[in-house]
Order: structure tokens, then C-alpha cells, then sequence
């Protein structure tokens, strides 16, 4: 994506953060090039570098536009992590937006490169996404990334040693910090 592509989603993600808390917003002329196309991204909303919310889609089934648009506002309203944001929180808000690549099924952590990968877990009902630039905020590994991403979904720590079940993906990650 261009950064003028990067540049437009930013301000969609503001956008409907704006128009959700009420608050005035500038026009937007319709989406265009990869915004238009299927895409699936989170939007993490920080304050002061801390996460304040995240939330986004694994499988491209809507356009990016509107799934960065949609994903903006669960994530600063619905993230059950956080209260909703409000109005007055909002001038303190940064917006970061991470488009993901299709996964992949994976063995194990020879399979990861650590800051270029995130995972997915998906064990019947049991689900976790980590995006790429989790592990190295942390300080993980790729075993400890895959560790996580199983405690996050509810299983054992060591549920990604069955093979079954455990995805990579990359992610363009850009935002406002």
C-alpha cells in the first residue's frame, strides 16, 4: 500500500471514531484503490503509548475501508478489556492499523520470524490472534509467542506442540506514533 493508501485508512479510522463519539467530523471523498478491495485489519487505539483498545478481523469478507472503519469503533467502544472511550478521551487517542496477510498453517516456532509474524490459534472454539508486533514489545521468542497466543485462547501453553490448529501471518502495520 502507498502511503497516501495508509494516510486515507488513518483518517477513516478517525473518522468513525469521531462520528461514534459524537463528535464533528471532516468529509471523506470515497474510498479508492486498496481500500476498496476485501481486507481484514485491527485497529489498536493507545493513549500515551498504552494500548487502550484493539480489535479486528482475520478473514477479508468486506472492503478494507469499512472494516477499518467498523474495527475503529469496536475497538475504541467494545474492546471488553476497556471501558468505552469518550468524547474527552479522544484528543489523547493515537490510532494504529495492522492489515493482515492470508494465513498459513504452521509446525511449530521454526515457522515464525520474530516482528515479521504474528499467530493465530484456532482450536474449535478456542481462538487467539497475536499480532506481529506483540512478540517483540514483549521481549518473546517464537516458543513464547506461540505459548501466549495458546494462554490468550484458553488453552494449555503448550496446546501449538499438536501441530493442529496454529496459523502465521504478516501483517502492514502503520498509524500515527
Amino acid at each position: 500500500m502507498t502511503k497516501a493508501e495508509h494516510a486515507d485508512l488513518i483518517a477513516r479510522a478517525r473518522a468513525a471514531a469521531q462520528r461514534a463519539l459524537g463528535l464533528p467530523i471532516a468529509s471523506l471523498p470515497p474510498p479508492a484503490g486498496a481500500a476498496i478491495e476485501p481486507g481484514a485489519a485491527f485497529v489498536t487505539w493507545k493513549r500515551a503509548g498504552r494500548l487502550r483498545g484493539c480489535i479486528g478481523s482475520v478473514e477479508p469478507y468486506r472492503p478494507l475501508a469499512e472494516d477499518v472503519e467498523s474495527n475503529a469503533v469496536a475497538a475504541l467502544l467494545h474492546d471488553p478489556r476497556f471501558p468505552p472511550a469518550t468524547a474527552k478521551d479522544y484528543p489523547q487517542l493515537s490510532v494504529e492499523i495492522s492489515v493482515l496477510t492470508p494465513r498459513e498453517p504452521i509446525a511449530g516456532p521454526d515457522d515464525l520470524t520474530i516482528g515479521r509474524h504474528g499467530v493465530w490459534v484456532d482450536h474449535g472454539r478456542r481462538r487467539a490472534i497475536l499480532l506481529p508486533q506483540v512478540a517483540p514489545e514483549w521481549g518473546w521468542n517464537a516458543q513464547e509467542l506461540l505459548t501466549q497466543v495458546c494462554l490468550k485462547a484458553g488453552l494449555p501453553g503448550d496446546a501449538w506442540t499438536t501441530g493442529k490448529g496454529i496459523y502465521r501471518f504478516e501483517a502492514e502495520v502503520f498509524g500515527e506514533e
